[in-house]
């Protein structure tokens, strides 16, 4: 690899240099994908990041003012934006809340008196989940269950971060009263 300084590499780049668009590849493909897959978490859409980051440091190499920053800070500033587009580009996976109650294990250890309590509690939580109106119990499944914000919520449901709230807390209200209505199997 050249022992060039980064801003004679970039420099080289804006000029055409295809030695120098190929070193400055080689030096920075490993850190641009690197932050690309800590933020996306997904290898392939990482690799399209860090694909797309290098290809915009080439075509905008004339226009870096290093008194702004340095080479490095550029480009992963580049990288970063990309990942956090790619994030909000991405379409949530829709899951049926019937489903999500089925994935949850059941912890290991336990006698199968207490596997089928549980069981029958998971059943009694479904039923009390069923009679919620749909858009409380999206809401709170994904509290709940998926683990997301009052705000997180919102944003995937595209309501106000209070009507979120709202639906949540009414939603637990109710689960509580049905819940607390039937006597547990004995």
């Amino acid at each position: 690899m050249w022992s060039v300084a980064d801003d004679a590499l970039l420099a080289g780049m804006a000029a055409g240099d295809a030695d120098a668009a190929s070193a400055f590849v080689e030096r920075f493909q490993r850190r641009v994908y690197g932050l690309a897959y800590t933020i996306v978490g997904d290898a392939r859409s990482a690799e399209d990041v860090a694909q797309e980051a290098l290809l915009r440091a080439w075509r905008h190499a004339g226009v870096f003012d290093a008194r702004r920053g340095s080479v490095t800070t550029w480009l992963l500033t580049i990288t970063r934006n990309l990942s956090i587009d790619a994030l909000r580009v991405r379409r949530p996976v829709a899951i049926d809340p019937d489903r999500v109650i089925d994935l949850a294990p059941v912890a290991p250890g336990r006698g199968p008196a207490e596997i089928a309590l549980v069981r029958h509690d998971v059943g009694r939580l479904r039923e009390a989940l069923t009679g919620l109106p749909d858009e409380q119990r999206r809401a709170v499944v994904l509290a709940g269950v998926v683990g997301l914000s009052a705000r997180e919520v919102a944003e995937r449901e595209d309501i106000p971060i209070g009507t979120a709230k709202t639906r949540i807390r009414t939603a637990l209200g109710r689960l509580r009263v049905a819940m607390a209505n039937e006597e547990p199997a004995e």
